[in-house]
């Protein structure tokens, strides 16, 4: 029984640690690199945080695409492009690279911290 709980709690924290750590081949990216990067035309920027918490406040160049709602929109999305994420405090947003990365595209950029860096 002893064993079995240390198995258990293994498996909780690998599985834990695999939500937690970045994508492989996606970069990391500070407020003040964004702020240089959103001059650029030729890149694509996506909030996935809410409707609502995009209303409250955004950043004009990036598109509103809800985490649960992107895996429905990559169509309208240009995997050749480099796409820069953002989300209220950059877990969303984590997220949203992995799902990118495993639909093929290849430039990709969270945003750390996300809106609350922003501010």
């Amino acid at each position: 029984m002893d064993i079995l709980f240390w198995i258990l709690l293994i498996l909780v924290i690998i599985l834990f640690a695999s939500k937690m750590t970045p994508a492989k081949g996606v970069n990391h990216i500070s407020v003040k690199e964004l702020q240089e990067m959103l001059k650029d035309t030729n890149k694509q920027f996506i909030d996935v945080r809410t409707p609502g918490e995009y209303r409250q406040y955004h950043i004009q160049e990036f598109k509103n695409i809800p985490l649960q709602q992107l895996k429905k929109q990559l169509l309208q999305l240009n995997p050749e492009k480099e796409t820069i994420v953002i989300c209220q405090s950059g877990m969303r947003s984590l997220s949203a690279t992995k799902l990118l990365k495993k639909f093929g595209f290849e430039h990709i950029y969270n945003v750390k911290n996300g809106m609350n860096a922003w501010h």
